[in-house]
């Protein structure tokens, strides 16, 4: 196999799992649901907290940078927080172990109300199922993006999405379609846009 078809194979199994997933309406219908939750959570003061470990990190980081930020166009902030600040994720791995590094952070900032997104390709990560514990002893709201049948977190959240992919990296770019998603369903249950 050429290196062409090998790369055209790679965005054919992506095709794939993304046709899988979309299948079914269950999806959207979570997003727009978790975005009313969200909606109603920052018109209450609350906010949005979301971990990931690796490129799950680097996608909770995106999703709340789009939210402070901006994603498509100009409207005022919305409240959220990704834990991949490297001094708290070192003082607390290094002082309780990396299983706390997210439970202390939901632990210190999150409050009832508030949502917790949490992304897991295994649903394993012993580090996300604490935070989710953590998020559920304060009555926050849980969203789960996770891959793989779901892992040990299945069936743990109010919102839950178990993609399709054999791998990690498959399982990161729906998980990040599903955000983005997120973001605009969001901005529209805020009334930032039509």
């Amino acid at each position: 196999m050429s290196e062409i078809e090998r790369i055209a194979t790679e965005f054919a199994d992506a095709g794939a799992a993304l046709d899988e997933f979309r299948a079914s309406p269950g999806p959207a219908r979570l997003v727009a649901e978790l975005a009313a939750a969200c909606a109603e959570s920052i018109r209450a003061g609350g906010k949005i907290l979301a971990v990931g470990n690796g490129g799950s990190c680097a996608d909770a980081m995106h999703f709340c940078e789009e939210l402070t930020g901006r994603y498509r166009d100009d409207r005022p902030p919305i409240p959220a927080i990704a834990c991949v600040d490297p001094g708290h994720l070192t003082c607390t791995a290094n002082d309780y172990g990396f299983d706390a590094v997210f439970s202390r952070w939901v632990e210190g900032l999150g409050r009832e109300g508030d949502v917790l997104v949490a992304l897991s390709t295994s649903g394993n990560s012993q580090n996300i199922i604490n935070a989710v514990a953590a998020a559920r002893a304060r009555e926050m709201h849980v969203a789960l993006l996770l891959g793989k049948g779901g892992g040990k977190l299945g069936g743990k959240a109010d919102f839950e999405w178990v993609v399709p992919g054999p791998t990690s990296d498959r399982i990161q770019e729906i998980h990040m379609l599903v955000l983005h998603a997120l973001v605009g369903a969001i901005e529209r249950a805020m009334g930032y846009s039509g």
